[in-house]
């Protein structure tokens, strides 16, 4: 008599198998870990707008003659030895640079001299991938989300909440 030697490893079917059940847990988890993403991004675009707030409200009382800061790079800065009203170093270079955590960030509403109004509004980079809401504030100091594109930021867009 013969005797049969045992096989080792797997055959094709266990291995199928345990694929499956990867990518099944794979297509559970995936989705999930995007939404965590979009809300760290969203959650992330609020504080760099009370950070550009807080910079503004800093920018007025260095350069009262320059009003708010007209730009994110006025804000922001390389040179800041001494720092200026064109390089207040106030706001990390890649705040000042507009892109941030997925959202992109824009001061616009600033004219005059001194300026006395400004609207800081952050978009998401790619909607509904990078975040699903849009935020803006102005002087006031009030952060406001719209699910919707901003134009322009006023007090009829929702506070946050």
């Amino acid at each position: 008599m013969e005797r049969q030697r045992k096989q080792k490893g797997f055959s094709l079917i266990e291995l199928l198998i345990v694929v499956a059940i990867i990518l099944i847990i794979a297509s559970i988890a995936i989705p999930n870990l995007l939404r965590a993403r979009m809300s760290a991004n969203e959650a992330s675009a609020v504080g760099a707008i009370k950070t550009i707030n807080t910079a503004q409200i800093s920018y007025l009382s260095a350069y009262p003659t320059a009003g708010y800061a007209a730009t994110l790079g006025a804000l922001g800065g390389s040179a800041c030895s001494p720092p200026n009203s064109a390089s207040a170093c106030l706001i990390d270079s890649q705040l000042a640079s507009g892109n941030k955590s997925g959202y992109t960030f824009t001061i616009t509403g600033v004219s005059g001299t001194p300026a006395a109004a400004y609207e800081v509004v952050a978009a998401p980079s790619v909607p509904n991938k990078t975040g699903t809401r849009y935020f803006c504030s102005f002087a006031d100091g009030v952060i406001r989300s719209s699910v919707g594109a901003i134009a322009a930021c006023d007090a009829a867009i929702p506070p946050l909440q």
